[in-house]
């Protein structure tokens, strides 16, 4: 499978790469599926987007601040390039990580539960990753090394793994679980808890046939992280299980504060009645 060009089109002398075309897509595909899901999680659209437009410009730093962070052996010596983002040079991790440290500080200023948003958020993060890597194709990066398979994509006339691929299609199916999970969920945080879980599965089992991996000593960081994350996620999974538990059996006989039955039977939210601001003169 051959490299296409990575240039999309050109506007007033300027390249327009489908890494960015891609990585657009991707974000605003996920922004209007997180909005329209929201009312699942007793949210508004509006209160979504008063902290997807704050986390998303954080994502995008933090995975520019992680990348550096570790080729500083290069931007050490170029400090003009630390902020050239055209360059290349993002990192999922860091921006997982700037994405979730922002959306936390304005779910706590707007009074938000952190948990409950990140539960609804992370399915469609799974789907923007699932769209994202497709920009690694285009940009012949983020692959493998050597290979015979018939599905191998040639880079410097050279047949290699498309690691791009295997996340991705792991990525695009981690959407649907995780859906799935959300939609039955017993506790605050679930959906969180597994997609830190599965996700971080599948990058240590395709980091291990990435040639171009961040490292520390020698070790790849994506993989010592993610082996940090699973644990984190299953010792988050054992305490919301037991202290962030949702009443299915209560609020499915109707006797749950937060839910109310239709009349064909079916539970749903209650909206949230807010207390009301005054101002003192």
């Amino acid at each position: 499978m051959p490299i296409p060009d990575p240039i999309a089109f050109t506007i007033f002398g300027v390249d327009i790469r489908w890494y960015g075309v891609l990585i657009a897509c991707a974000i605003g595909i996920a922004v209007a599926l997180t909005c329209l899901r929201a009312p699942k999680h007793n949210l508004t659209a509006d209160q979504m987007l008063d902290v997807l437009i704050f986390a998303i410009p954080g994502g995008i730093l933090g995975a520019r601040i992680y990348y550096v962070i570790f080729e500083w052996s290069y931007y050490g010596q170029h400090l003009d390039q630390i902020l050239n983002f055209r360059g290349g040079g993002l990192a999922i991790h860091g921006g997982l990580i700037g994405s979730f440290l922002v959306a936390y500080l304005v779910c706590r200023r707007k009074k938000l539960d952190f948990l409950d948003a990140l539960d609804l958020t992370v399915p469609t993060i799974a789907l923007a990753q699932a769209i994202g890597r497709w920009g690694n194709y285009f940009n012949s990066e983020a692959h493998g090394g050597p290979t015979d398979l018939p599905w191998a994509i040639t880079v410097d006339g050279v047949k290699v793994h498309p690691t791009f691929l295997y996340e991705s299609i792991w990525c695009f199916l981690l959407f649907f679980v995780l859906l799935a999970i959300d939609n039955r969920r017993t506790f605050v945080g679930q959906t969180i808890c597994w997609y830190g879980i599965l996700y971080s599965v599948e990058r240590i089992l395709v980091e291990s046939l990435r040639t171009d991996s961040l490292m520390i000593g020698p070790f790849k960081q994506a993989q010592v992280l993610s082996a940090c994350i699973i644990l984190l996620a299953i010792a988050l999974m054992v305490y919301c299980r037991r202290q962030r538990r949702i009443d299915t059996a209560a609020y499915l006989a109707g006797g749950h504060p937060d839910f109310q039955t239709k009349k064909d039977g079916t539970p749903v939210r209650k909206a949230m009645k807010y207390p009301e601001v005054t101002h003192e003169p």
